[in-house]
């Protein structure tokens, strides 16, 4: 391992984020009574203009007054680049600090928007005496973003997570889509010709390399990456192929933009009991190989060693989460 430490984000279970608007109050104790793991209650792009200041006034009354129990509570701020952004920050942490967990940071470009929030909540949290700091959630969903990924990931001892937000980021670079989250038939590949001329289509995912640089600068810097929206919510065996490809590259959550998502999230999300079983068994075998003076040992047919622990002792340290939940 390299001599520098990475120091990790607080362990919270953030298999789905369900997205709440802010102007939509009748959803709220819904919401709270959902299997959801974190929820954002959200005055950006869910909110029509005209709704942002009602909506924040219904945020600070439900983060004040409803039982949300064990969940973790997120409010996604306007953009550095409205005016709705500072009363956002102001409004909600001075009078709703002590309930709410985390700030969701839409369309981060730079480091110095993280800082400018930072400041912000720092002096908040100061005045008004808060004892617990509120942590930051950041969607990366534009090409500047991407581009300094790696530096938002580490411009705050506040930084808890980076989301992928596909929708916005595929208009910031052009793509040539409308879809949210879904595939495109034609980010596609041919096979060449066989012996009868025919030729077969394999069809690609177009957020593969945005998504694993998401998830590199997250890990890198100890942070949570999740995967963001999947725009058709009557397509649960869409949502689930999208989530899966996240989870295999590394991410640990995704969206929910509609309750009937959350299940799915959840389900994905997390480990399978044979994939815990194999990991504890994992684990069992190299206690053993170690008391045997052994730094490898076979399993199944197959080489164990002491990579295999820290892949063995992440799977079963998610399973404890999720029994405590």
């Amino acid at each position: 391992m390299s001599f520098h430490a990475i120091e990790q984000a607080p362990a919270r279970l953030n298999r789905s984020e369900l997205a709440v608007p802010g102007s939509q109050p009748g959803m709220f104790e819904k919401a709270a009574k959902s299997d959801v793991d974190v929820i954002f209650l959200d005055l950006e792009d869910a909110v029509a203009p005209d709704e942002k200041v009602q909506a924040r006034k219904n945020i600070i009354q439900a983060l004040n007054d409803i039982d949300w129990g064990n969940k973790t509570m997120s409010v996604r701020i306007n953009g550095l680049d409205t005016h709705y952004m500072y009363r956002d920050v102001v409004d909600v942490v001075e009078q709703a600090g002590e309930r709410l967990d985390l700030i969701m940071i839409p369309k981060v470009g730079t480091a110095a928007d993280v800082y400018a929030v930072d400041m912000m909540v720092t002096q908040i949290e100061d005045a008004m005496g808060y004892k617990k700091r509120i942590g930051f959630e950041h969607i990366i969903e534009t090409a500047l973003g991407m581009q300094n990924v790696s530096e938002i990931a580490a411009a705050s001892k506040r930084n808890e997570s980076l989301h992928f937000g596909v929708a916005d980021y595929a208009a910031s670079t052009r793509a040539r889509t409308t879809i949210i989250g879904g595939v495109n038939p034609d980010y596609s590949v041919l096979t060449d010709p066989d012996g009868d001329a025919s030729r077969a289509t394999h069809w690609g995912d177009m957020w593969h390399y945005a998504l694993a640089r998401m998830v590199v600068a997250a890990r890198a810097n100890g942070l949570r990456p999740i995967d963001g929206p999947f725009g058709d919510f009557q397509d649960p065996e869409g949502y689930k192929a999208a989530a899966k490809r996240a989870a295999v590259l590394g991410c640990e959550g995704k969206w929910a933009i509609h309750p009937s998502q959350i299940a799915l999230a959840n389900e994905v999300m997390s480990p399978g009991d044979a994939e815990v079983t194999k990991a504890q068994r994992i684990l069992e075998a190299m206690s053993e190989a170690e008391a045997a003076g052994k730094g490898a040992v076979s399993l199944d047919g197959r080489l164990i060693d002491y990579a295999s622990i820290r892949q063995a002792e992440v799977m079963v340290e998610k399973a404890r989460q999720i029994a405590a939940a």
